[in-house]
């Protein structure tokens, strides 16, 4: 059985009285883009610190294809990072930062070089060798980042929050070449952020960090589809989460449950829902047009609210929807029950 390329057995970080991670255990494999998602203070990325070498765990264990690196420095680990801040030498042109680290290795020249070269073409920049990063784009500076920490050949590449900086539209674009690359390269990528439709967008497999200690981990439709907990079901993706009494009117329990907007239906005038539906009635206390979908805020008899996103196409007219009343239905498997409150 091949060793994983990651793995954190039982490690934690305190700071004082504060646990910043407390108790993380996690594999990663080989070749796997990798997500690590949760709020700031969440833990995510003092655990990304630790497995660069640049902080060191209270109690635990790190390891890097099953070899144990709690206690190494940072140029014994075979990784590299990329910041959110790309950490560009602006005196430097943008192949002697790419180069920096083949430099400092005592790397050939023409060996440098040729791999300098081949850093460039992968991200895309081949002709901007000579320029300078003030000179370049956010996007471009971000490229040139990544070459510099692929050109070394790390086997776990280090990505933390690298698109933050970066405005919606080239994110988005961003998000699509880090992917591209990552397939091309075959190695793992460890990607740490904060914004759930990034994780959902990039990652193989993700982990959602909630006060120093993983909530879930699985695939992007596992952990969007089947959340096992309030707080993955209330961090990932909008989500209605039924507790108390309207948990009890709704799905016959007392909760926690959740379920997704998109799940729900607004019934034609009329109809009902069949026999594998529950439903409810209610009016409208707001409706706002997305595009994609038109987002419904409804308050149902007897109390409480849902929110409800219809499809574009099939959503009713939003033009003075306060109080218009309407039919709510949905599978009853669509449902999920959450642990914790």
């Amino acid at each position: 059985m091949t060793a994983a390329a990651v793995r954190f057995a039982g490690v934690s970080r305190h700071f004082g009285e504060v646990r910043a991670v407390d108790g993380v255990s996690l594999e990663i494999a080989d070749g796997e883009f990798f997500a690590m998602l949760g709020p700031s203070g969440s833990g995510k990325t003092t655990c990304l610190r630790m497995l660069a070498g640049f902080d060191r765990p209270t109690a635990g264990r790190i390891e890097l294809h099953g070899r144990d690196v709690t206690d190494l420095p940072p140029y014994e680990r075979d990784v590299n990072t990329v910041f959110q801040d790309y950490a560009l030498f602006p005196h430097l042109t943008v192949a002697e930062n790419v180069g920096y680290g083949l430099k400092i290795k005592k790397v050939a020249r023409p060996e440098a070089a040729r791999r300098v070269g081949e850093a460039l073409e992968l991200v895309r920049l081949p002709t901007f060798g000579d320029r300078k990063p003030a000179q370049l784009s956010g996007g471009q500076r971000q490229r040139v980042a990544l070459a510099r920490a692929l050109v070394n050949r790390p086997r776990v590449l280090l990505l933390d929050e690298p698109l933050g900086a970066l405005d919606l539209k080239l994110r988005q674009q961003m998000q699509v070449e880090l992917k591209s690359i990552q397939r091309q390269v075959g190695i793992t990528f460890l990607f740490v952020t904060h914004d759930q439709e990034e994780a959902l967008a990039m990652s193989d497999r993700l982990a959602v960090f909630n006060q120093g200690r993983i909530e879930q981990v699985g695939t992007p439709r596992e952990i969007y589809e089947e959340p096992r907990t309030v707080f993955v079901a209330g961090f990932v993706g909008t989500t209605n989460l039924l507790e108390g009494d309207l948990a009890r009117r709704l799905t016959g329990g007392p909760g926690p449950a959740a379920i997704r907007p998109e799940r729900i239906r607004l019934l034609p005038p009329g109809a009902r829902a069949n026999a594998v539906e529950a439903e409810a009635e209610g009016a409208v206390r707001d409706a706002v047009y997305l595009g994609l979908h038109t987002r419904y805020v409804v308050e149902l008899d007897g109390g409480g609210e849902l929110a409800v996103f219809a499809p574009g196409e099939s959503a009713p007219d939003t033009a003075n929807p306060e109080g218009r009343r309407v039919r709510l239905a949905w599978e009853r498997s669509a449902v999920r029950p959450l642990a914790g409150a």
